[in-house]
């Protein structure tokens, strides 16, 4: 006895599906190749940073659109620098610092920066010490999405076209239902 046809069109569309999500899962298996632990992906682009240094201090300044977190290390230790006063200037403009601990300041930018390269400079004061530090701040625009966008269009090419097989199988099963129901209803009469 023969199962009825609309369940072998379910089984077809069901293996279908499995296909589908099965083959980026094998495409990305490198071919049953081991090569230990992968390294821990990035959960999203990098946020802009410069750097400054000298001989007595280092500064590194995280942007995060108009906010900016600014680490403060000894150069010789890398430990924090307590009790220091900074004062900064982006591509020209004074921004106020504020300490927020121990060797970490948090500053709001005016307004967003322009996409380029800005000149940074930070005199830093520590007890007894001065230093002017200069660095450069490189600030790119979406190019880190564009990039993504264009690494990421073979898996998107896969379930698209994997989506098209699976939609041609249930077209052509739901067409020989009905060629086959039309068979049987004209025999019938």
């Amino acid at each position: 006895m023969h199962a009825p046809y609309p369940l072998k069109i379910l089984a077809v569309v069901v293996t279908a599906l499995q296909l589908l999500a099965w083959s980026p899962a094998q495409a990305a298996d490198d071919h049953g190749h081991d090569h230990g632990d992968a390294p821990a992906a990035a959960a999203g682009p990098a946020l802009p940073r410069f750097a400054a240094v000298s001989e007595e201090f280092e500064l590194v300044g995280v942007v995060n659109g108009t906010q900016l977190t600014l680490y403060l290390d000894h150069a010789d230790s890398n430990s924090p620098v307590k009790d220091a006063t900074l004062e900064l200037d982006i591509g020209g403009q004074k921004v106020p610092v504020e300490s927020h601990a121990e060797g970490e300041f948090e500053a709001t930018l005016a307004k967003p920066l322009q996409p380029g390269t800005i000149p940074v400079t930070a005199t830093v004061t520590a007890g007894a010490v001065s230093d002017l530090l200069a660095g450069e701040l490189d600030l790119h625009g979406d190019e880190h999405a564009e990039e993504a966008a264009a690494t990421n269009w073979p898996r998107r090419a896969a379930w698209a076209g994997g989506g098209l097989v699976a939609l041609a199988a249930l077209a052509l099963g739901l067409r020989r239902y009905a060629a086959r129901r039309r068979n049987r209803t004209g025999a019938a009469a």
